[in-house]
């Protein structure tokens, strides 16, 4: 009699298998997707490539190089802020110092974004030199940003927020500069010296130096293309004097506006 013929196993992949292909190309698809649609700071890139390929390897120092592996399993995109890092922790996992050659990398960036500031401080002084406002602004800057500093009693009245009619001119030329120089965030601080207020609509010197900040984000809102959610505003009240509270001289220095242009490179 003869022997029935073992059954040949179903040609081609189980089922689960095809589902399964099929996931996986779904999810490679919405990734690439993802890659397409997002973009990237060539400039921010090429700086930070440059610094670690010239110090070490990030792939064979690990977490031993970058404090326990915490920037890599953050993302690349943390690594623009490395100097912040370094700042805020100071040693790695094991406490101890942080590598020289982490250091040199960082400083290499902060090098990179101090030069960028300097740069635009150049041309802002220049464009305030060209309107004859190099007396009335003052210049500063960090490597985060340029700082202007206008004088309060060319903008203000005592005790009073609203714009002098004398000060608009002056905040039309800032405008200009901020639409052709700023390409990020802009912040307005308002500050004041610390008399105490009285007789005035404003109970205290918080109140008074939010309210002269607002003014003149109101104006640039409505005077220049700039994007409003590009600038913050905050009243700093009396708590950061330049100057001496004990002198006249030193209280008028310490009623004043000052607006931040913080650089392309900047963490803000």
């Amino acid at each position: 009699m003869a022997k029935r013929k073992p059954d040949e196993p179903p040609k081609g992949a189980p089922a689960w298998q095809s589902t399964f292909a099929d996931l996986m190309n779904l999810l490679l698809c919405f990734f690439v997707m993802l890659f397409s649609m997002s973009t990237m700071d060539a400039h921010k890139f090429e700086l930070l490539a440059a610094s670690f390929s010239q110090t070490f390897s990030i792939f064979s120092a690990g977490a031993t190089a970058i404090g326990d592996g915490v920037l890599i399993s953050n993302g690349v995109s943390q690594l623009n802020e490395l100097d912040e890092y370094i700042n805020s922790t100071g040693r790695d996992a094991e406490g101890e110092t942080i590598p020289e050659d982490l250091q040199s990398a960082a400083e290499t960036m902060e090098e990179a974004k101090l030069k960028e500031s300097e740069e635009l401080a150049e041309k802002v002084e220049e464009a305030l030199q060209e309107k004859n406002l190099e007396n009335e602004i003052d210049i500063e800057f960090t490597s985060q940003y340029v700082q202007l500093t206008l004088n309060g009693a060319i903008l203000f009245d005592s005790g009073s927020v609203e714009l002098k009619e004398e000060a608009l001119p002056i905040l039309n030329q800032v405008g200009i500069i901020l639409q052709k120089y700023s390409t990020g965030t802009i912040e307005i601080e308002g500050h004041t010296d610390n008399v105490p207020m009285s007789g005035a609509k404003y109970s205290n010197n918080d109140e008074l130096s939010n309210g002269r900040a607002l003014s003149v984000f109101y104006y640039l809102e409505e005077n220049t293309t700039l994007n409003p959610a590009n600038i913050k505003h905050s009243g700093m009240g009396e708590y950061v004097p330049i100057a001496d509270n004990s002198t006249a001289e030193g209280r008028a220095k310490n009623r004043r506006v000052e607006i931040k242009i913080y650089n392309s490179l900047s963490s803000y």
